[in-house]
């Protein structure tokens, strides 16, 4: 009988002990999840805002020709656009936003290259996105800035970011929500370390701060190429050219929007 009790007791502690593991392994899931999903969300938001960038180029482009290293790099554009959906769609950790950054900054540097060709200007140089908001895309100069409780710094800023900067100004800074404050995304935390790891870490090496301030190292020209002819680059804007010359009439290689009927979408 006592033997009985024994093995009784003993089972009612095992299930105990592995319910209670299974609680925590849920409340670890649900924690990691918690601290993902605003940071998915930021990266879905790069993609729409990525896309969206595609089809002001395509109207910029519509009906003018295209050299073959313009195409290329337009085609380099769609493709990194496609591939960020798809890598965004197969999130399931904080590296995978990383791979989702990374192929954005590829893909809006490819812009910048399609409107250097197509304006006859050089390429531009191989730059780190802007630090105050990667959506801005490539950087064009580097300027000073003090995060809080940090020191100052050399940033890589848009021309525009640039420009405030510059004039005293405050830069268009990407902000997240932190509980109830909204915040710059490099004070978001260590969940965004890889959301900014993909934009930045191929440019050289880097110290992150974040809940402090995330200040950076010194940034390298990392890549220096546009679609198949390479390191040619140097012009000193990843902005490009506004586009408002085109006037169509182009044939042959001409866009002819096909983002409203070649299927280009926006859904993820």
């Amino acid at each position: 009988m006592e033997l009985i009790l024994v093995v009784v007791v003993l089972a009612v502690l095992g299930a105990v002990a592995v319910a209670a593991s299974r609680r925590n392994k849920e409340r670890e899931l649900a924690r990691r999840e918690d601290e993902l999903a605003p940071v998915r969300k930021l990266a879905f938001e790069d993609i729409t805002a990525f896309g969206e960038d595609l089809q002001q180029l395509d109207l910029e482009m519509l009906g003018h020709e295209l050299d073959a290293g313009a195409t290329a790099d337009y085609q380099r554009a769609l493709d990194a656009y496609e591939s960020a959906k798809t890598a965004g769609d197969a999130i399931s950790g904080p590296d995978d936003i990383r791979h989702v950054t990374g192929i954005v900054e590829d893909g809006r540097y490819a812009i910048a290259c399609v409107r250097a060709r197509v304006a006859g200007v050089p390429l531009p140089t191989r730059r780190p996105p802007c630090f105050f908001d990667p959506r801005h895309g490539p950087s064009v100069a580097d300027v000073p800035f003090v995060p809080p409780d940090g020191v100052e710094r050399d940033v890589p800023a848009c021309a525009l970011d640039t420009e405030r900067v510059r004039a005293g100004a405050e830069p268009d800074v990407r902000k997240v929500m932190v509980g109830p404050q909204r915040v710059p995304y490099w004070q978001g935390g260590r969940a965004y370390e890889p959301y900014a790891m993909g934009y930045f870490g191929a440019f050289g090496p880097m110290t992150w701060m974040f809940m402090g301030g995330m200040m950076f190292g010194d940034f390298g020209s990392g890549y220096d190429g546009c679609g198949d002819d390479g390191g040619d680059g140097g012009g000193d804007g990843g902005d490009g050219d506004d586009g408002g010359g085109f006037d169509g009439g182009g044939d042959g290689g001409g866009f002819d929007g096909g983002f409203d009927g070649g299927g280009f979408d926006m859904s993820f």
